[in-house]
Order: C-alpha cells, then structure tokens, then sequence
C-alpha cells in the first residue's frame, strides 16, 4: 500500500515526438510511482502500447492523460501489451471494452492467469514458495494477509493476434517488429521501428535499472533475461520508451548496466554459500543493500531463488530438501 504521506500523482499525457504520445498512469507502489502507457499514430487513431494497471480511477487517470494530448479511448484502433503484468496488462479488458479494438500479446501469460483466475490458489503458492525459503512465520503472516485484495487487472482478455518473433504492428511512423525478449517476464516482448531505431522496451529496459523476473514459470529467467539483453543489443536503438520513467536515449549504456548488475548479483548469490547451507532468505542480507521490508523482501526473495536455479543449471549449487520440515537449503554443488 502506498505511504500515507506521498501525494498521489495524477495521469499525465505529454508529446514525445511528432506522432508520439506517453501516457503516464499512476500506480499504488512504492517506490513505482508511475508506469508508461505509449500512444503512436495510426491512421485516424493510435496503437496503444501497454494499459496501466487497473484500481479505483485509474480509468479516469488514463482518460485524463489522454485527454491532455487530444486523444480518447475511442482513438484506440489496436491494443497491444508488452507483457501481462498488472501494470502493463490490467486495464486492457476495460481498453478493448470501451474503444472496441483488438488486444495483441505474447501467448506465454500463465505467471498472470494463474493470479487472475484464481487468486485465492496463486497466494497459496506464493506463501508455499516462501516457507520452503526459510522466510519466518511473521512475514508469511503478512502475505496472508493480502488474501482477498485487488490484484490490479479488470479481467481477463483474449489476445487475436500473438506477438510472436516475425510478427509487425503498422503506425504511422512505420512498421514496428515484435522481438521476444522472456526474462523479466516470460510473455515480455519488445518492439522496434528501424528506420527511426526507436524501441519500446516494456519493462525489458528502464531508466534506471530494476530488475524483477517472474519465479516459476520458466526454468532459467535470468539466462532469458541475458540473452534477451543480447538481442536488443544488435539493434543499436537510439530512442528507448520505456514501461516506467522518462525516455532515454544512452540505450547500449543501459543494457550494459543490465548485465553488469544480474551478473554481479549472480556472484554475489554463489559467495553467500561459501560456507554452510543456507536457505533463499538467509541468502538476502548478503546480496542486497537497502532495508529488509514486506515489499524488498518479495521482490528481493523472488530475485534470489532466480538466480539460485540459474546456478543449479549451470551445476555450480544444489538444493538440498529440508531434513525436519519444507524448508530447503542450497549449498555449492561438490
């Protein structure tokens, strides 16, 4: 839940350049202010890219920014989702509802369906997940404790198209390529105009690095995110809009702090276990800096046992199933 002290911003629309639009939406996370919707010109309207993240007025916040950009919902003649996170993909039901256009996305979203169509399970999961790492009884409270809350998607909508490697979105500025770019999601696809070398990153960049990957659902999110990074790299973009923050244009520069970062972080996870095993939670302290909370402690948690099923594949650490209970512990593989 956001501080009680921090004003809550409100749905801004601004030119990036001539037949570009951001929309910036608020969200309740702290930390996250914001994320980035994208409206680029089409014909009589404009392709959406990305929808925000679905709450009480968060249509109003987006008709808002819109609207200060001389356009509405009804302009929208195409949907597309760089991947189906909450922030991303939680208002497109309510987009395709209102201005009767099509959705297009990545048709690898199980990491979202199995939170929206049964949330109940999905925490269940969560809190399974987070036993088995060691964390302590009072924080597992705290994740009960979400049960029943609001989990930001207006409700589930079908892609009619897939945004597969190959596949192209027209705009007036060009046709913009779908490159598949798995690791902070599994459904994360970035976009491309290569005459103008313009790409619209998703979450895949930002401007400042943030990594979060989705634990589970793939079996090396890390290796995916780095080989991803390899791909956009060969584009040699110079104009990034990305999920959340301004633009930038210092686009090598960013993916380079991406991989220095998820490979430092990598060694960092295996000279924690020099020594004893030590359970996913035990590992934290000595990776991150900052302070332990409810919200870095999830994000952080989940970062951790990433990396730690990265360097099981790579059989430089093994799992070692709990001896009185479910709590497991990795230690370097002999």
């Amino acid at each position: 839940m956001p501080s009680p002290s921090r004003k809550r911003e409100l749905g801004r629309g601004e030119r990036v350049i001539p037949g570009i639009w951001r929309l910036r939406l608020p969200l309740p996370w702290p930390g996250v202010p914001h994320c980035n919707a994208w409206a680029v010109a089409a014909g009589d309207g404009v392709v959406m890219f990305d929808s925000g993240m679905h709450e009480p007025g968060s249509l109003a916040h987006l008709e808002r920014a819109m609207d200060q950009v001389n356009l509405r919902l009804e302009h929208v003649r195409l949907l597309v989702c760089t991947h189906a996170h909450s922030d991303h993909y939680g208002q497109a039901k309510t987009v395709v509802d209102r201005a009767g256009c099509e959705l297009w996305m990545h048709p690898n979203d199980a990491h979202m369906r199995s939170t929206a169509s049964d949330p109940d399970a999905a925490l269940d999961r969560r809190i399974e997940v987070a036993r088995q790492s060691g964390v302590p009884e009072p924080a597992l409270d705290l994740l009960e404790q979400r049960r029943g809350q609001p989990y930001g998607i207006a409700g589930l909508v079908e892609p009619s198209k897939h945004l597969l490697d190959g596949v192209t979105v027209s705009t007036d500025l060009g046709t913009w390529e779908v490159i598949e770019t798995p690791g902070h999601a599994p459904s994360h696809v970035c976009l491309y105009q290569s005459e103008k070398r313009i790409l619209i990153s998703g979450d895949h960049l930002l401007g400042r690095v943030s990594l979060w990957y989705d634990y589970g659902y793939s079996p090396d999110p890390a290796g995916e995110f780095l080989a991803s990074l390899d791909r956009i790299e060969q584009l040699d973009a110079r104009l990034c809009l990305s999920g959340h923050g301004r633009t930038f244009t210092d686009v090598g520069a960013h993916i380079d702090a991406n991989r220095r970062l998820v490979h430092e972080r990598i060694e960092k996870v295996w000279d924690a276990l020099d020594g004893e095993p030590l359970t996913a939670f035990e590992i934290i302290p000595r990776v991150y800096e900052g302070v332990l909370n409810a919200m870095t402690g999830a994000w952080w948690l989940n970062e951790t046992l990433v990396y730690l099923e990265h360097l099981a594949l790579a059989g430089r650490v093994e799992r070692l199933p709990g001896e009185f209970g479910p709590v497991e512990r990795w230690q370097r593989a002999s």
